[in-house]
């Protein structure tokens, strides 16, 4: 799979909510270039938010995160699920569409997202289960490196298993770099060292996000808080490793208003400024 084969937006975006509908289409901030959205939460809305969500869809670049594939999960993925998707992105002409590399149903929806096991028999029941979804969606499937907290049947690294899915998937990486320090610190490996593993040829773009610090060796992946600095650092290790890539801030808990969250939207942007530079010319 080639990403640049692909209409990936470019520069810093926002994942949207109902809530910045009125805000974004008044105002048109500069520092706002895409917008993301898991396709479920819009699917089907019609009345003022389905008019309003067709009027962004024109003004900005999209692209959508998927919550509820469950790729890897013991039932069947849901085809139903993935043709009606198929049919949001055709309609408003999205071409990216991403999802968890991990699970969150079995008999029904399990409303959180688990671990896959690390296991040669796991990469080879993922991998099928997204070219399954590439076949209906007749697009490639980005998936993110996703945060957890226990590692059951564990036979192989972190690395090794997302390096293996990546490959024999032939599929995109949507590269979650909050994740990366997130997992990094609960589990105990250099966050530097498990980035300068990653294939960047396959990357489509980037996430960066806040979390809740429930001890010293345990963080909570919420997308509740500002970014902290040590994310920010990996973010421009990212961006000198594998060149500038469009980066989107996530924010789904305790949101600000809108103009607090733009603040870390042009940080986003200021990075990514410094890092088209000429090294001689970077402060």
């Amino acid at each position: 799979m080639n990403p640049d084969s692909l209409s990936v937006p470019q520069g810093a975006g926002l994942g949207l909510r109902r809530a910045f509908l009125g805000p974004l289409a008044e105002q048109r901030p500069d520092s706002v270039n895409f917008l993301e959205v898991a396709p479920e939460n819009w699917i089907n809305l019609g009345g003022r938010y389905g008019r309003q969500f067709r009027a962004m869809t024109e003004a900005y670049p999209f692209v959508t995160h998927g919550l509820s594939l469950s790729l890897g999960g013991p039932e069947p993925i849901d085809v139903e699920l993935v043709r009606a998707i198929k049919g949001f992105l055709d309609l408003h002409g999205i071409e990216i569409y991403t999802e968890h590399l991990s699970y969150c149903s079995d008999d029904g929806q399990l409303y959180d997202l688990l671990p896959i096991p690390f296991t040669g028999e796991a990469v080879r029941h993922v991998v099928r289960r997204i070219q399954q979804v590439q076949d209906i969606l007749e697009r490639p499937l980005g998936i993110e490196n996703a945060s957890y907290y226990a590692a059951p049947g564990q036979e192989m690294s972190e690395l090794a298993f997302l390096q293996a899915v990546l490959t024999e998937a032939d599929c995109g990486l949507l590269l979650d770099v909050n994740n990366i320090y997130v997992n990094s610190i609960n589990h105990g490996y250099q966050a530097g060292d498990f980035l300068r593993q990653l294939p960047g040829e396959r990357i489509l773009y980037l996430h960066v996000a806040g979390h809740f610090n429930e001890a010293e060796d345990l963080i909570v992946d919420t997308h509740g808080a500002d970014v902290i600095d040590p994310v920010w650092q990996l973010l421009e290790q990212a961006y000198q490793q594998f060149g500038v890539r469009p980066t989107l801030l996530e924010r789904d808990f305790n949101i600000p208003p809108l103009p607090q969250l733009l603040t870390e939207v042009q940080r986003i942007q200021q990075l990514q400024q410094r890092h088209r530079q000429p090294l001689g010319q970077q402060a």
